[in-house]
């Protein structure tokens, strides 16, 4: 067992890979592949494209590096190959971002040749991101304070400071991020970035803001924190 983590191209940098080395890591690149998938299908929003993409990964990294073991320029091809982020059109989220990267580590270790490290390597990351995702680590406690706010009120209002005094007895910090006309200027449209007190409270200061804007549309929802995460 001893030797499960010794890499197999140690005994000379500049030796020939064999065919039967090289079906070797990229069959267990594929695999891993295969493992990252999976892992992130567990309640995660996911593409066809993405999911071949992330299962793929590990073995084009894999071949990249196996095809510069031993030469000087390995360290130009490691950065070139982390570039290959940069395939999405769009950024991504933090998720997805981190998925690429853990997908091109595990290709890059079992391209050196340290299969056992590789596939270790999988499951001990994996399986952290299968347990911050079972205790909700950094998520429900947000979701659940962190609000955005959109208050309507007629144009002849001064919208400065009128809500100042019942959002600072619900909410722990609140900060006015946008004002526009509505409805051919006869409206002002108030959006709040608010982080509650408590939640359970949320439908009394709905019920005194009524009473503050004339008992016009007042709706609160979820901050979207996609951009936030990068």
């Amino acid at each position: 067992m001893h030797t499960i983590f010794t890499g197999i191209f140690d005994s000379s940098s500049a030796a020939l890979i064999s065919v039967s080395d090289f079906l070797l890591c990229l069959g267990v690149s594929l695999f891993i592949g295969l493992l990252l998938a999976g892992i992130y299908t567990y309640k995660n929003r996911y593409t066809k494209g993405f999911l071949v993409t992330l299962a793929t990964l590990p073995a084009v990294v894999c071949v990249v590096i196996m095809m510069v073991n031993g030469n000087i320029g390995t360290s130009v091809a490691v950065a070139g190959t982390f570039s290959l982020v940069r395939f999405r059109s769009a950024p991504g989220t933090a998720k997805e971002i981190g998925a690429i990267f853990l997908a091109m580590c595990t290709g890059l270790i079992a391209g050196m040749g340290y299969l056992g490290y590789a596939v270790l390597f999988a499951l001990i990351l994996g399986g952290s991101m299968l347990l911050y995702h079972r205790i909700d680590f950094g998520v429900k406690k947000n979701r659940e304070k962190y609000k955005v706010l959109h208050i309507t009120i007629p144009e002849d209002l001064d919208y400065t400071g009128v809500f100042d005094e019942i959002l600072h007895e619900f909410t722990e910090s609140y900060e006015l991020t946008q004002v526009k006309t509505t409805n051919l200027g006869s409206l002002f449209k108030l959006t709040y970035q608010l982080a509650l007190k408590s939640s359970k409270e949320e439908k009394e200061l709905i019920d005194k803001l009524r009473v503050r804007n004339g008992n016009l549309e007042i709706s609160i929802s979820c901050q979207d924190t996609t951009v936030s995460e990068l």
